[in-house]
């Protein structure tokens, strides 16, 4: 059974090599406007390059609608790979959207969080990882709550892994 994420919650596990808090919202206010260039960046053949800014881009606008409701961490492991999220990737997590089939959570399961895509294997229910390594975990009769749905992870090309 899936549930949700009930306010200042916390998951441990003795299994676990330590301990989450979701303590609430931040009282620092980051604000950072950077330039958004106009036009695309072609990802194939190239174009003529005629940069011109557009306006300013608050990410922090752009990437989490709902702050007040919503966290971030860092994915571990290689389980989610198919879905573009590795080792070490920041995600950012809305606690305020109702999962649907399809999305990508974090969810405590057997005192342990995991992030998986919300899905059904064998006509029920279950967890899916992005790596054919990891089996289906099926939800039946499974305890389990959702600590939000993944909106955003933030993938690093230069650097990777170093904080």
């Amino acid at each position: 059974m899936l549930t949700p994420y009930p306010a200042g919650a916390s998951c441990s596990s003795e299994h676990s090599s330590g301990h989450i808090d979701i303590l609430g919202q931040s009282t620092v206010q980051s604000r950072h406007a950077l330039p958004l260039m106009s036009g695309e960046v072609r990802a194939g053949f190239p174009i003529h390059a005629d940069a011109e800014l557009d306006r300013v881009l608050d990410l922090t606008e752009h990437l989490i609608p709902h702050p007040s409701a919503s966290y971030f961490c860092r994915a571990k492991g290689d389980s989610m790979e198919g879905h573009g999220i590795y080792d070490s990737d920041l995600l950012i997590v809305d606690r305020s959207l109702a999962p649907v089939t399809g999305d990508i959570i974090v969810v405590a399961l057997d005192g342990e969080l995991t992030c998986k895509q919300l899905g059904r294997w064998h006509g029920q229910p279950a967890l899916l990882s992005g790596n054919p390594a990891y089996p289906p975990i099926a939800l039946r009769g499974v305890e389990c709550e959702t600590w939000g749905v993944v909106t955003h992870n933030i993938h690093a090309h230069r650097g990777r892994g170093r904080r």
